[in-house]
Order: structure tokens, then sequence, then C-alpha cells
């Protein structure tokens, strides 16, 4: 509970079939299946009271030891409806489909190919995002990712600099590119947009080394070497 009465559910994603990392969702990682470290935070979360994983492979997760009521009754899995099971469909009609079923004053969102979100920052995204839109100056936050480079089109048109005038890149404008690691949202603002980013959302830079997503094998490699990092009990940098 947020506020002692406000209720926080956690969204948590995860189909059977992978297109580039085969099985990436359930497949070993550090020790573990990879599912299972975000689930762990945000298990170990205080503020979240729920983690509702939408899935079409509740066998898989049981095999892999998961079923409904474990982590002391935080985890909910509901079976994915076959209408929006696939490869090409949208993301926003699997949220929309658990926020009908499932009540709650805000929502979190996540991926199981995030492992190495700590709880630390999760903590820091919902006590902003809970202050932000209680005075409504938000409605909704997503992470981000700040990039300070040397732009191109495809064409080779520079985008934010002029080749002939070298700017040191830490003193260019930044850009923030979205990075799916976290989407916080509530009902009412999901249903204005039809999507788990708002009218007024907050843009919060997540750590670098958190900001990691397993998208494709090399994906994989990166996080594998962190993970092993951080299940040896070494703290990651924040920058």
């Amino acid at each position: 509970m947020i506020n002692g009465s406000k209720r926080l559910t956690a969204l948590l994603p995860m189909k059977a079939h992978s297109a580039r990392v085969t099985s990436k969702n359930f497949r070993m990682i550090a020790g573990k299946p990879l599912f299972r470290w975000i689930l762990d935070a945000l298990c170990a979360t205080p503020e979240i009271d729920q983690v509702v994983i939408n899935t079409d492979a509740r066998g898989i997760l049981a095999d892999n030891g998961l079923k409904n009521g474990d982590y002391a009754g935080k985890a909910l899995i509901r079976d994915r409806k076959p209408e929006i099971c696939g490869d090409f469909v949208s993301m926003n009609l699997v949220l929309a489909d658990d926020i009908a079923n499932v009540a709650s004053d805000y929502y979190l969102m996540t991926h199981t190919t995030n492992p190495l979100l700590r709880i630390e920052t999760i903590r820091r995204m919902i006590a902003e995002f809970v202050s932000a839109e209680a005075s409504g100056k938000a409605d909704s936050l997503f992470s981000v990712t700040r990039r300070q480079t040397r732009f191109y089109a495809p064409d080779g048109a520079p985008i934010n600099h002029d080749p002939k005038n070298l700017v040191r890149t830490q003193d260019l404008p930044p850009y923030l590119e979205e990075n799916s690691v976290c989407y916080l949202f509530t009902a009412t603002s999901f249903a204005k947009t039809d999507a788990r980013i708002g009218e007024k959302p907050i843009l919060f830079e997540t750590p670098r080394l958190e900001s990691v997503d397993i998208d494709e094998q090399s994906d994989w490699f990166m996080a594998e070497s962190l993970l092993l990092r951080v299940a040896a009990g070494e703290t990651l940098p924040e920058g």
C-alpha cells in the first residue's frame, strides 16, 4: 500500500515464445530463470501489493516452480486470452486486459528482460510518480536513457551537431531514449491515451547498467556478465 490506502499493482507480461532469443523468459541466467530476477525485485518492493503475470505459459512457469499465490500471495498468474496472444499483438492490449480485470490505484509495468533493475530504483520511481500525480503535475511516468552523442539520419545528414564545428559530446543537447524498463500510470491516464504513457508523463532517467534490456543474443551475454557480479554480491555502479 502507498500512504496506507492506495493500491499499487505491478504488471509483468510473460509469453512462452521469443523470436530472437529462444525461450529467454525461462532460460537460466546467473543461477536462476530470467523471469525470477525482476519478479524477485518487484515482490520485495514494499509499495507493490501484487504482481500480475499475464501469460500463455502457466505450465512453463509451474515447471520453473512458480504458481499462483507464491511470494506470500503477491503473485497472480492470469491466463492470456487467445485473441491477444502472438508476437504482433500490441502490448497496450495486454495491459488493457489486466487493468479491466485487476482494480488498482496505480499500475507499474516492466519486463522480464530488465533483470538488473534494482529495488531502490523502483522505489524512487514510485515515490516521484505518486507525488507528482497527487499534485496534478503528471499522470504517468516512463523510463529513459540519456544520450549525448553525435546523431545522423540514415542519409548521413547530421541531426544534432555541425560536423564543421565540433563540440564536445558532453556539451551537446541530450536526447532521451525510451528504454522500456518501467512505466507507471493509472487506469484513468491509460483510458485517455489507450497507452501506458499518458498525456503528462514524467521522463525518469534510469541508471545505465540497470537499463540493460535483453532483446538480442548479444544483450544476453552483457546481462549475464553483470548478473554474475550481482549474484556474487557485487554492487554495480549507478552511472
